[in-house]
């Protein structure tokens, strides 16, 4: 892979740990193609930034993950805008409480349909482009793939099931296209989360070894490795969490 050929596609990449992967991705030399359902300001003013930087290195698409036919016109557009694709990177997602007497099959829709439908059927529309380009899938996971968070059953059934769908690529889809993981600790607080209180938020950063939160970087930072350094590492989910799975 030449960086200053190669693309990455990553989803919801408007905002929080996305923007920054797309931003870092792009510093390594990648083009990227931002996607975004809603936020297409803060998109656009990215795709600008960045291609200030280095002209016609970046591109907006906006799509609807929830929806089938929206995921294969992505996938058909950002393979055929720069006529291929090295690195898709499924960091869109859902993040809510969903207790279980409480739950409704629209929660279910929404949440399994983000977190993990989405992802499979972009990976299956983007693999012919990926085989072709000896590219990689890499998946944001979460540390609760593995333990649970409370009142979260379906946020934390989507993950776990991302994490096998990420191991089950990197031995279906090798020797061409890798696949792996990143599963992110206390980095950046849920946004409309009456949960996340002070309180909680303390919890949670007394619970790492490190005793202190992550930022975006150290997750772009780990995925631009997974990207770009490790050729031979597929079907790992590398946790960036400060040590907290190690007290959960």
């Amino acid at each position: 892979m030449t960086p200053s050929d190669a693309v990455a596609l990553v989803t919801g990449a408007a905002q929080r740990l996305g923007a920054a992967t797309a931003e870092h991705l792009h510093t390594r030399g990648l083009r990227v193609i931002i996607h975004c359902r809603s936020h297409g300001a803060e998109a656009d003013a990215l795709a600008a930034k960045l291609n200030l930087q280095r002209p016609d290195s970046a591109t907006v698409m906006q799509a609807d993950l929830t929806e089938p036919d929206a995921i294969n016109k992505l996938a058909i557009n950002a393979c055929a805008y720069w006529q291929r694709l090295d690195v898709l990177v499924n960091n869109a997602s859902v993040f809510y409480p969903t207790p279980t007497e409480s739950a409704s099959l629209e929660d279910w829709d929404v949440i399994m349909h983000s977190n993990l439908r989405a992802p499979f059927l972009l990976g299956q529309a983007c693999v012919p482009a990926l085989r072709q380009s000896k590219g990689c899938i890499i998946n944001l996971i979460d540390i609760y793939a593995e333990r649970p968070l409370a009142d979260h059953p379906l946020y934390c059934a989507s993950k776990a099931g991302l994490a096998m769908l990420t191991r089950s690529w990197a031995r279906d889809l090798g020797p061409d296209i890798r696949a792996n993981g990143v599963s992110p600790g206390a980095i950046m607080w849920p946004e409309q989360d009456d949960a996340v209180t002070l309180d909680y938020q303390d919890r949670i950063v007394n619970a790492t070894s490190l005793k202190r939160t992550g930022n975006a970087q150290d997750i772009a930072s780990a995925i631009g490795y997974l990207a770009c350094d490790a050729p031979y590492v597929t079907g790992q989910i590398l946790a960036v969490d400060g040590g907290r799975s190690l007290n959960i």
